[in-house]
């Protein structure tokens, strides 16, 4: 059974927090300007900021318009940039003190920041006294963080969030998955498989629910062997023993969620998750919980109409502490 509320966004904690996740995401980039020439990791990151690992880039890339690897890559540029132009290092020294692990991976960020490899920059430098502030004119500005108060005042936007998202509380729940490993956009494959062996044991959608769960963030984890499991829940006392060789079977974890309901095209479906983390989550006085988000799938895309996916996305939340 799903208990179902809707939501009704916190009136005088909307605000503050917005403040709280700035203040959380704000501690993350000093210690990342303090440290950008050390080798971090994106746990390390998450847990400076107290969010769930799991949904640490998604809130980072809300605050900070870009994803937490591509600022530690910038602060390293601009580090490399400064000792490029106000000292003598070889531009082998430079790569090590800015926190790259060679000159090759430096001159291939710094060109695609730039326009040009480091020793171009020196090279420029005897010819051109002012070249170094010709070329921090040239760095491409983060994109702007999204404003989170634009509904602050604006009902008709309230509204609409409102209706748009429902608080759940949701039991734990047995599903036999197939596990698809490498990229997200790959997921057909797990699907299919699922889908027949799931009609071999009369599980349909009518009886039983379809769900997707991406288990792997690709800032942390190489797109390759990113972990995918296609999944659909289990009737009471289904025997899973003699289907070993066949499925996998996990149970998972109920609790609170917010809900989105989408319908649109597959490629198009990050924009839900965008839509949650960048917009609805920082003023909805809750934060993401430890666990992954489910994608509860409604319909075949390939069976629509109009080709497009139904899917309820569950984020997992929390009161804020």
């Amino acid at each position: 059974m799903i208990f179902v509320l809707h939501c009704t966004m916190n009136e005088p904690g909307d605000s503050a927090m917005n403040e709280e996740y700035r203040e959380r995401i704000g501690k993350v980039i000093a210690y990342i300007e303090d440290n950008s020439s050390q080798p971090l990791r994106l746990d390390e990151l998450a847990e400076i900021s107290h969010f769930s690992k799991y949904h640490f880039t998604r809130i980072f890339t809300a605050v900070a318009g870009m994803t937490p690897m591509a600022f530690v890559t910038r602060k390293r540029i601009e580090r490399a940039l400064v000792l490029l132009t106000e000292t003598d290092l070889t531009i082998l020294k430079i790569a090590g003190e800015s926190g790259f692990e060679s000159v090759s991976v430096l001159n291939v960020h710094f060109k695609r920041h730039f326009g040009c490899t480091p020793s171009s920059v020196r090279s420029s430098m005897q010819k051109h006294s002012n070249f170094p502030s010709l070329l921090s004119n040239k760095q491409a500005e983060p994109a702007a963080p999204a404003d989170y108060n634009k509904a602050e005042g604006n009902p008709l936007l309230r509204r609409a969030w409102d209706s748009m998202v429902e608080i759940r509380h949701i039991p734990e729940v047995e599903v036999a998955y197939i596990r698809h490993i490498g990229s997200y956009l790959d997921t057909y494959s797990a699907w299919d498989k699922l889908k027949r062996w799931a009609a071999q044991q009369g599980l349909h959608p009518a009886n039983q629910q379809f769900i997707g769960i991406s288990l792997d963030d690709t800032e942390f984890v190489q797109e390759s062997v990113c972990r995918y499991d296609a999944c659909v829940t289990l009737p009471g006392g289904f025997e899973r023993e003699v289907h070993r060789k066949e499925a996998e079977f996990k149970t998972l974890s109920g609790g609170l969620y917010a809900v989105y309901s989408y319908y649109d095209t597959v490629d198009r479906f990050v924009l839900a998750y965008d839509s949650m983390f960048s917009v609805w989550l920082p003023r909805s006085g809750y934060e993401a919980d430890d666990r992954p988000c489910l994608e509860y799938c409604l319909n075949d895309p390939a069976q629509d109409p109009e080709g497009k996916c139904r899917v309820d996305l569950y984020v997992p939340i929390k009161q804020e502490a």
